[in-house]
């Protein structure tokens, strides 16, 4: 099976609300679980997280550490789990820094911690797209592989989808 690396830098798929403060958060990654859940064998899969933090928070600096993660992970196949409201500046980033490995970026509309998520489906396909896609920056949600340069997140509708 191809070596594959999941780095994990935040977004809605890991937050969880907080009763306290009226808000989500982030308390520790779901991903393990989300794993576990899918019947998913751990075999070849390694897992690093680089951060957790909001999408909207990520900074050019968050972003280079991505792009560090990336180049330096061993396997060639990658999946970054990332919020959805900068997922796409974050898949130009890392396809202007040229790592020679097929990177997939994949977050959740809904929290995994909410009932109804696509959290789960949208993980399974980004590791499925990963293994097979050929070198390159890629955005897979809701069951649709996008190019990083032509895909945006339309708000309104609540999805991806392709520039042209």
């Amino acid at each position: 099976m191809t070596p594959l690396r999941i780095l994990l830098t935040g977004g809605t798929i890991d937050k969880v609300y907080d009763e306290r403060r009226g808000q989500l958060v982030f308390s520790q990654t779901h991903l393990h679980d989300m794993l576990e859940q899918a019947r998913c064998q751990f075999n070849g899969i390694a897992i690093e997280a680089v951060m957790l933090k909001d999408s909207l928070d990520i900074t050019e600096d968050d972003r280079a550490a991505i792009a560090r993660a990336a180049a330096t992970a061993p396997e060639p196949n990658l999946v970054v789990t990332h919020g959805t409201d900068t997922m796409t500046e974050t898949a130009h980033y890392l396809a202007k820094a040229e790592t020679g490995k097929t990177i997939v970026l994949v977050g959740a509309m809904i929290p995994y911690s909410f009932g109804g998520s696509d959290a789960i489906f949208n993980l399974g396909f980004a590791l499925a797209a990963a293994r097979f896609l050929p070198v390159g920056v890629y955005v897979a949600m809701n069951g649709t592989i996008f190019d990083w340069n032509n895909v945006r997140k339309n708000r309104e509708r609540g999805i991806f989808e392709t520039v042209t």
